[in-house]
C-alpha cells in the first residue's frame, strides 16, 4: 500500500498553493479574486485606521496639555479654535456654540463625543464584515469546486488520484484563502476597536472637566451681569430713592 501511494505521488506533478490558485477556473477563480480583494482591503483599512487613531490620540494629548491650567472658558475656546484637528478641540468648540445650564452642556458634550466616536469608527465595520464573511465565501468556493469534481467523475468515470487530485486541491485552496483574509481582519478589528474605546474613554474623562469649567465661567458671567443691571437700575433712580435704597 505504501509503495502504491509513493508511486502515485511520484507520478503526480507537484504544485505549490500559489500555482494551484493561479490554475483555478470558473466560480472558484471568481471566489479567489473576491477574497484577495477583501484581504488587500483589510490590510489597507487597518493601516489607515491605525494612523488615524494615532493622530487623534496625539492631538488629544497635546490639547489636554495646552488647556490643563486654564481657568476661564474664553481661554479654553481660544485654544480650541486653534486645535480643530484635535477631538478635544472639536468637543470644546461644540460647547462654545451654545450656553446654558451644566446639564445642557453635558448633553452637548455627549453628542460631540459620539461624533468623534463615529469619526474614529468609520470603516471598522468593513473589517468586521471581512472577518465574518470571508470564511463562508471561501467555503462556497470549496463546495462548488468539489461539486465540479464529482460532476467530472460522473461524466468520465475517472476516480484515480492523479485525475481528481488537482481539482480537489483547487477547491480546498478557496477555504485557505478565505481564512487568510478573515484572520488578519479579525485581529485588526479587535485591536483598532480597543484603541478607539481607550481614546473615547480619555476624551469623556477630559470632557467632564471642560463642561465644569464652561459652566462655572457662565455662572460668573451671569452673576456679573446681574450686578451690572442692579447697579444701573439704582443709578437711574431719583436721588431721594437712591438715599433710601442705600439705607
Amino acid at each position: 500500500m505504501t509503495s502504491f501511494l509513493a508511486s502515485i505521488a511520484a507520478e503526480a506533478p507537484r504544485k505549490t498553493p500559489l500555482e494551484t490558485a493561479l490554475d483555478s477556473t470558473g466560480a472558484v477563480l471568481a471566489v479567489l479574486v473576491i477574497l484577495i480583494v477583501m484581504a488587500v482591503m483589510g490590510w489597507v483599512i487597518a493601516i489607515l485606521k491605525a494612523l488615524q487613531l494615532g493622530r487623534m490620540r496625539s492631538a488629544l494629548h497635546r490639547f489636554e496639555k495646552e488647556v490643563f491650567n486654564l481657568l476661564d472658558a474664553k481661554d479654553l475656546f481660544a485654544v480650541a479654535q486653534r486645535s480643530t484637528d484635535s477631538p478635544g478641540g472639536r468637543v470644546v468648540l461644540a460647547l462654545s456654540r451654545r450656553g446654558g445650564s451644566e446639564k445642557v452642556l453635558e448633553s452637548m458634550a455627549k453628542r460631540a463625543v459620539v461624533e468623534e466616536q463615529q469619526r474614529g469608527g468609520r470603516m471598522l465595520t468593513v473589517l468586521a464584515s471581512i472577518a465574518s464573511s470571508a470564511p463562508f465565501i471561501g467555503l462556497f468556493g470549496t463546495v462548488w469546486g468539489i461539486l465540479q469534481t464529482f460532476w467530472v467523475i460522473g461524466e468520465s468515470g475517472e476516480t484515480s488520484l492523479d485525475k481528481i487530485g488537482p481539482a480537489i486541491s483547487e477547491a480546498l485552496i478557496a477555504t485557505a484563502v478565505g481564512l487568510l483574509a478573515a484572520i488578519p481582519a479579525l485581529i485588526f478589528y479587535n485591536l483598532l476597536n480597543r484603541r478607539l474605546e481607550d481614546l473615547i474613554s480619555e476624551l469623556e474623562a477630559a470632557t467632564d472637566a471642560w463642561v465644569h469649567l464652561v459652566a462655572e465661567s457662565d455662572q460668573r458671567l451671569a452673576v456679573a451681569a446681574d450686578k451690572t443691571i442692579a447697579q444701573s437700575r439704582v443709578g437711574s433712580q431719583p436721588p431721594a430713592y437712591q438715599s433710601y435704597a442705600g439705607g
